[in-house]
């Protein structure tokens, strides 16, 4: 299964969405939007911004699931 490496986080607060390169490695767990500076967390039981609020969740989980 090949990884997908670029989500569309929306942005909670004033949905602005901003296509980001996700890391490979690990999840991103703040990230600030820069229309409206707000700087969010994952959703509980989420382990990183991309699974809460991305177009595609983040690499890790991504392995976890192809299994």
């Amino acid at each position: 299964m090949e990884i997908i490496k670029q989500s569309t986080l929306i942005c909670p607060n004033c949905g602005h969405p901003k296509t980001e390169t996700m890391p490979e490695d690990a999840g991103q767990y703040f990230y600030e939007c820069e229309e409206c500076e707000k700087v969010f967390e994952p959703l509980e039981g989420d382990c990183c911004v991309f699974c809460s609020y991305g177009t595609v969740p983040c690499p890790p989980i991504q392995m976890e699931q192809s299994w």
